[in-house]
């Protein structure tokens, strides 16, 4: 095993199969997060199989080789833990915030579900029918569904475009042995990073996960690839008719992984662009035309690709006006860039956000994974923020110029026709 000290009080170790453990020790805490991340999740999944990366999350709670389901909502619940797991893109993770004497027992526990659930057939009816409730609560919520309908209408027969929760049709068929297979294919040592900080040791992290059975050598398999990514579409425009009291719009497009060195650039345009009250977007479309409550702008990073947009919900009759109003100010942003100013507050406003998550060890935990899954590598907080303030104003406008222009969104409308 290769140990590494990657800051003050952070370390990495790579076990011989593969397996990566990161921590970060935090004294002043009488807590500790803890986290596995599996490279396994909806990108993975064939369209047939739609849906049995969130399914089997579910499932490793019906009963593990140690505990049944209710010893495993009792376990850490008793002693005012939290546990906690979901599924997404790239990665399912399983979390717990506990005392920090209780990290052991978190380990367990985690370990648990990740490497000896049951996945029993006579489980499956039960928790199929949770899900495809969940999925029933999506279709019934607008301002949720329409993001579901956009991806797919951006990535198309990319997985990317596929919803996490699956369908109706693709839940319903799925059997036990189609979770079998997925936890097979995924859950594996060197598939899997363990990040955890709080008030423990990183050595006590190691002597915990030893003791229930990480350490031992699994036949050599390697960690799971980034996808290649399809291009996207560009400049669709679809409606989908619902008797809502709203129309439901989504704007987006494609744009990097997070690994892009843009990434800081294009996360201080999303700002400035829709990220608050003071945003271009508030400003213009809620403030000076009334034509909406909600509107705001969102991006989100993938191993392969990266996805940005806006949302905006509106009165049906207004619905025009709105979406002529946000066109107008994506080609104003593509056009004429930021001001000086807004650079300024996007940089501030970017990297508060960033040091005030440094307050909480469950973020501290995500920041530790994120690193070592998305980036590759860990960087000090203050490498990271002196990138962002060397984010120039050409740089921002290179970016605006390439991903902003209106022609460029794939724009979803779900409500009356």
């Amino acid at each position: 095993m290769e140990t590494v000290r990657l800051d003050e009080g952070l370390f990495r170790s790579t076990l011989p199969n593969g397996l990566v453990v990161l921590s970060e020790r935090l004294p002043w805490l009488r807590s500790a997060a803890l986290g596995v991340w599996v490279r396994s999740a909806s990108a993975h999944e064939p369209r047939a199989k739609m849906g049995v990366s969130h399914l089997l999350e579910h499932m490793v709670f019906k009963g593990t080789e140690r505990r049944s389901a209710h010893e495993i909502a009792l376990a850490l619940e008793v002693r005012g833990g939290s546990l906690d797991a979901w599924t997404g893109r790239d990665h399912t993770s399983f979390q717990a915030h506990t005392l920090d004497a209780d990290l052991p027992l978190a380990v367990d526990l985690i370990t648990d579900l990740v490497r000896r659930p049951l996945l029993r057939a006579e489980d499956l009816e039960s928790e199929r029918r949770v899900v495809i409730e969940e999925i029933s609560g999506v279709e019934d919520t607008p301002d949720d569904l329409v993001f579901e309908l956009h991806s797919e209408a951006l990535w198309q027969s990319h997985p990317y475009g596929y919803s996490i929760l699956g369908t109706r049709d693709s839940v319903g068929a799925l059997q036990a042995q189609d979770l079998a297979a997925a936890h097979a294919a995924g859950y594996y040592p060197a598939n899997c990073v363990v990040a955890a900080a709080g008030n423990f040791e990183h050595d006590a992290l190691l002597k915990a996960m030893e003791a229930e059975g990480w350490f031992e050598c699994d036949a050599a398999r390697p960690t799971r690839a980034p996808l290649p990514v399809m291009p996207a579409a560009h400049g669709v425009s679809r409606q989908e008719p619902r008797a809502t009291a709203q129309s439901h719009i989504v704007f987006g497009t494609d744009t990097f992984p997070t690994r892009d060195p843009r990434r800081f650039a294009i996360a201080i345009l999303t700002s400035a662009f829709g990220g608050g009250m003071s945003s271009r977007l508030f400003q213009r479309v809620r403030e000076q035309l009334g034509l909406a409550y909600a509107i705001y702008s969102y991006q989100h990073f993938y191993q392969s690709a990266g996805q940005m947009g806006v949302y905006v919900g509106t009165q049906p009759a207004t619905a025009d006006a709105a979406e002529a109003a946000i066109r107008a100010e994506y080609d104003r942003l593509a056009s004429d860039g930021l001001t000086p100013t807004e650079l300024e507050d996007g940089k501030r406003q970017l990297k508060g956000q960033l040091m005030l998550a440094l307050e909480n060890p469950l973020s501290r935990m995500g920041r530790l994974a994120a690193a070592e899954l998305l980036e590759g590598r860990y960087r000090p907080m203050d490498d990271i923020l002196a990138e962002i303030d060397s984010v120039t104003l050409d740089d921002t406008m290179a970016v605006a110029a390439e991903f902003y222009p209106s022609e460029r969104q794939t724009v979803l409308r779900l409500g009356p026709g």
